[in-house]
């Protein structure tokens, strides 16, 4: 029902007839853009008029100003039928949608920032030196010694990277990601190859990130089971699934939800270092590098010798520890205010956090002589906590195992928050598909959250979850990054020589960036090309010419999205079809609504044989009358004599656009809309499949007309 408000007015004084213009509500004309009508209603006498005010019985929007409408919160009313289920199970999982003006709240404070964009930086300790250890081993147990000037090259590395971006977050205080950078200094092609190297390593994070969580877990003797074939695997993509549902809550509710568990990696990891250290050096007072040795003194096999490209290899896979130290650059839109200074702070914190634990695991190795488990059974750090904690502080063992679970399993959240951003602003740039750049109901990009769980699902079912296989295609897209990164900066600097005092140290600062990891860059993709990056390598041009793909489909479909319809109204001759399978009511009433727009209708129906035909036939000539004499609407059968109806009467429809060229062709569809989903089956296939096919006929515009049928509740009343 309408609410309707009426008011007893003298038109006759013109002081009323003015407040009657002005009054709020009140219009002098029926005004459809703010939903509101009057209707004007005789008196008894002629100088009084009743003025009632109808407005719409729903309040889904409201007026703010004249031609402005805003959608209210009774849009978010659970809707009716059978999608209910559905939007229930939504909410439960993602929660209510938050309004635009929301945004400011969702952004980040320091302390969570820390855990959202840090914890993949953070948790890369729990592996990067085992990844290291993992191919000295192939030369023997004396060679795990050089994993202290090996992991000194990479703390020296992490300070340089980070005291590079430290620079990009100023000049760049809407996100200085490597494409940003890249393409503005370096040109478009350089923004591509760093943002497709950057995507890979946003889902090969994840991937490597949870696969290294659950087979730390499975360390601990009580989830042994873990180890079963494929298993393992399986338990990772239910994770992801996890990840991905807290994250398409929000980043501010995902950063409350992950800052718990990184901090505890963090305090607990600090813990065994403190308390490892003062045991070895402080009580046993054992040398810095003690006598390697593995679980049960199992035997290695020595395949090679120390050589310079042994330690080539074992440093490329160390600098897994360097992935995720762009994501703060990358992110400072997220901060809250003031932002800079904010993403500055937090960045310096993570390179203190990652410098520390990545040495203090690695001088806990070497002192305790701990090597590579060769049955996979116990990771490195694992040896190390079982080693440390024990005694009274036996039970932190399990406690830090699952803090280690959590932390590789969160690392991944540093690229749901980056990945979708980077993919929103390649949609922005028309590189990717436009839906990327679309918030959901949370505030988030949950079409790039949604997409990178099921790659990073795919490749860890692929592999069967394996850190080796995966890690080989680890961190040389973002050394690549890295570099352009870093020269994009350098120019950058140089362009403001004239305007910025320092602009000759911040130019060396980043120039030194940039000439590090390219010549990590080269190491990594050289030592480790044959076992798996070449994937990478290839991967990254291919995935730069799909973006140069898309953007020449939307740069063409931009120059050439016209149609043959006149632009002036006046000029438009309107020309419908409507196809028909008899004269029921529903098309009388589709003949009706087409012959009310023009006088050119054309009813069609494919006689599937002679009976079908004659019956239509008979029909048409009694309904024949309510046709007027200026009226030009006629009856086209079309005899199909191998029961085809799609096909004879798209053949028809595209005779007539032809032969027609300068009338506008419309083909009117009449659609049935049923209750239950499952009723679906039993209508408009004929009419989904017309709509499909004349999708793509250009100048031929497709009418649905809408058959409601009543509900059992409607009949019954």
């Amino acid at each position: 029902m309408d609410q309707k408000e009426t008011r007893i007015l003298n038109t006759s004084d013109k002081n009323v007839q003015e407040d009657m213009l002005e009054a709020p509500g009140f219009i002098d004309e029926d005004d459809p853009a703010r939903i509101v009508r009057t209707e004007i209603i005789r008196g008894k006498y002629p100088s009084y008029e009743r003025i009632r005010t109808v407005r719409p019985s729903k309040k889904a929007l409201e007026s703010v100003s004249p031609g402005l409408l805003k959608a209210t919160d009774e849009m978010l009313a659970p809707p009716q039928g059978g999608s209910r289920i559905f939007y229930y199970i939504k909410r439960a999982l993602i929660g209510a949608p938050l309004a635009n003006s929301q945004a400011e709240h969702e952004r980040l404070t320091k302390f969570k920032a820390l855990a959202v964009l840090s914890s993949d930086a953070i948790s890369s300790v729990a592996y990067a030196t085992e990844a290291c250890m993992g191919v000295l081993i192939f030369a023997g147990l004396t060679s795990l010694h050089l994993i202290l000037p090996i992991s000194i090259a990479i703390i020296v590395l992490l300070a340089i990277v980070a005291l590079s971006y430290s620079q990009t977050i100023p000049a760049y205080p809407n996100g200085g990601g490597s494409y940003i950078v890249a393409k503005d200094n370096l040109g478009v092609q350089a923004g591509l190859i760093a943002a497709a190297s950057l995507l890979i390593d946003y889902v090969l994070t994840v991937s490597v990130s949870v696969a290294s969580g659950v087979q730390n877990l499975a360390s601990i003797p009580f989830f042994h089971f873990l180890n079963a074939p494929h298993l393992e695997a399986w338990v990772d993509v239910a994770l992801v699934i996890l990840i991905t549902v807290v994250n398409l809550r929000g980043v501010r509710e995902s950063g409350s939800i992950f800052s718990i568990p990184t901090y505890f990696f963090v305090f607990s990891a600090a813990l065994m270092i403190i308390v490892g250290i003062f045991d070895a050096f402080v009580i046993h007072h054992q040398p810095l590098i003690g006598t390697f040795h593995t679980i049960n003194n199992q035997a290695v096999k020595v395949t090679e010798s120390v050589s310079l490209f042994l330690v080539l290899r074992a440093f490329a896979s160390g600098c897994s520890a360097m992935t995720g130290v762009e994501a703060i650059s990358n992110g400072v839109p997220a901060f809250k205010k003031p932002e800079t200074r904010n993403a500055r702070t937090t960045l310096m914190w993570m390179a203190i956090i990652l410098g520390f634990l990545f040495g203090g695991i690695t001088i806990l190795t070497l002192t305790n002589g701990i090597a590579p488990d060769p049955s996979g059974n116990q990771t490195v750090i694992a040896q190390i906590a079982t080693h440390v904690f024990s005694g009274p502080l036996a039970f932190m063992f399990p406690v830090f195992q699952l803090g280690i679970l959590l932390i590789l399993t969160l690392a991944a959240n540093t690229s749901y928050a980056d990945f979708p951003r980077l993919a929103s602003l390649l949609a922005r740039d028309n590189f990717l598909p436009h839906q990327f750049a679309f918030r959901g109901d949370r505030l988030a990009f949950s079409i790039g959250i949604v997409c990178l769980a099921i790659m990073a699902s795919t490749l860890l079912l692929v592999f069967d979850g394996s850190v080796d296989h995966l890690i080989d295609l680890y961190a040389v897209g973002v050394f690549m990054s890295f570099t352009l990164s870093q020269s994009g900066m350098v120019l950058h600097w140089w362009r403001l020589r004239g305007q910025q005092k320092n602009w000759i140290r911040s130019a060396i600062i980043n120039g030194t960036g940039a000439l590090t990891t390219a010549l990590v860059a080269l190491v990594i993709a050289y030592t480790k090309f044959l076992s798996g990056a070449w994937i990478v390598v290839v991967l990254i041009p291919v995935l730069v010419l799909m973006f140069m793909g898309i953007h020449a489909h939307y740069k063409r479909v931009e120059q050439e999205r016209t149609t043959n319809i006149p632009a002036k109204p006046a000029d438009i001759k309107h020309l419908f079809i409507v196809p028909i399978a008899g004269m029921d009511r529903v098309s009388v009433q589709s003949l009706s609504y087409a012959r009310s727009i023009s006088d050119n209708v054309i009813a069609v129906h494919v006689a599937i044989d002679a009976e079908d035909e004659q019956r239509v036939r008979e029909a048409w000539k009694q309904w024949r009358p309510n046709i007027g004499a200026s009226e030009k609407t006629e009856l086209v059968v079309i005899e199909s004599p191998y029961r085809s109806l799609r096909r004879p009467l798209l053949a028809y429809i595209d005779t007539v656009h032809e032969l027609y060229p300068d009338y506008t062709l419309t083909v009117l569809l009449p659609e049935f809309i049923v209750t239950h989903l499952w009723e679906h089956l039993l209508h408009n296939q004929t009419a989904l499949t017309l709509k499909a096919a004349l999708l793509f006929r250009p100048g031929i515009v497709v009418t649905s007309v809408p058959q409601h049928l009543p509900t059992r509740m409607a009949r019954a009343v």
